[in-house]
């Protein structure tokens, strides 16, 4: 049976440390030294990755990258609490990084500062915006960067067919790097159809059933569409039917992602989900693949 894939930020970075380090921070000599924690007193979280780092020229020094599937209007604010807990808690320089996976609505702009004044006192915080949409798909291969690999449909150029076949190439090399599999196809059905997904991941039926939720959305969608034609309408009854169809199955596929990656999964949490459309549970599957707890996804709950 395949493997839940471990999609946490620290799990990515952990790949290639030394070779994530020098991409975030353009230094070329950097060296990851380990990976600190990133849960403070105040603060439980998780989603941070902290690395401690050396350079020449910089000496020790801390790396804070925040990964976001999405970017919050509220980030800002966040990324300034975490840099001044974590250099507090170090006492070593920090370079806060920002790591943005899919572009956010054209409402939100994305800004690399927080800033703030009370009282003529003044508060600046300045953090790295990375947008992986901007960045050369070519680059994860050229570097080479292997915790960028599940990104790779998503990035600048990679929405083609030759790019996700070398990107599941390169993660088919070691037992380490295949287990996130999953997360390259899910990113792959933003930009590919989902029959030609599974082409490329030449995945057997077990593993279709593991992994891609989409194949048994649609067919229960059909399933309740042809019964409620029978009462309305076959017509009226197909359109209606397949779309709580659809959402049905979202949702039990999404719970079922919840319960794989965190154990049992409180019924007030599946309850908030029964009135999800299926672009809300769309969104909130690929939170689910993303976030590192329970109340990491319940922040993304609308």
């Amino acid at each position: 049976m395949a493997k839940a894939a471990d999609t946490g930020s620290k799990r990515l970075i952990s790949l290639a440390p030394d070779a994530w380090a020098q991409w975030v921070t353009q230094l070329p000599d950097v060296v990851a030294q380990e990976i600190l924690s990133a849960e403070f007193q105040w603060i439980s979280r998780e989603t941070d990755v902290l690395i401690k780092a050396y350079s020449e020229a910089c000496g020790d020094f801390l790396i804070l990258n925040e990964l976001q599937l999405r970017y919050p209007k509220n980030m800002p604010l966040r990324m300034r609490a975490y840099a001044a807990l974590a250099e507090e808690k170090y006492q070593l320089p920090i370079y806060p990084v920002l790591i943005n996976i899919l572009p956010p609505p054209s409402t939100i702009t994305v800004v690399s500062s927080y800033q703030s004044e009370f009282l003529g006192l003044r508060v600046i915080q300045d953090y790295h915006v990375i947008n992986l949409w901007e960045v050369d798909a070519e680059i994860v291969f050229s570097q080479p960067l292997p915790s960028l690999l599940p990104f790779v449909p998503i990035l600048r150029g990679g929405a083609e067919t030759s790019f996700v076949q070398r990107a599941l190439q390169q993660l088919r090399t070691s037992e380490q790097f295949n287990q996130l599999e999953p997360l390259l196809a899910f990113f792959a059905s933003f930009v590919l159809d989902i029959p030609l997904v599974q082409q490329i991941m030449r995945w057997d039926m077990t593993v279709l059933r593991e992994s891609p939720w989409y194949q048994e959305i649609l067919t229960e969608g059909l399933q309740k569409g042809i019964q409620q034609g029978v009462q309305q309408g076959l017509q009226q009854g197909v359109q209606q039917g397949l779309q709580q169809g659809l959402q049905q199955g979202a949702r039990r596929q999404l719970i079922q992602v919840l319960q794989l990656r965190f154990g049992a999964i409180p019924q007030e949490v599946q309850d908030r989900l029964e009135d999800q459309s299926i672009e809300q549970l769309e969104n909130l599957m690929a939170a689910a693949i993303a976030v590192n707890s329970v109340d990491e996804f319940l922040q993304n709950l609308p």
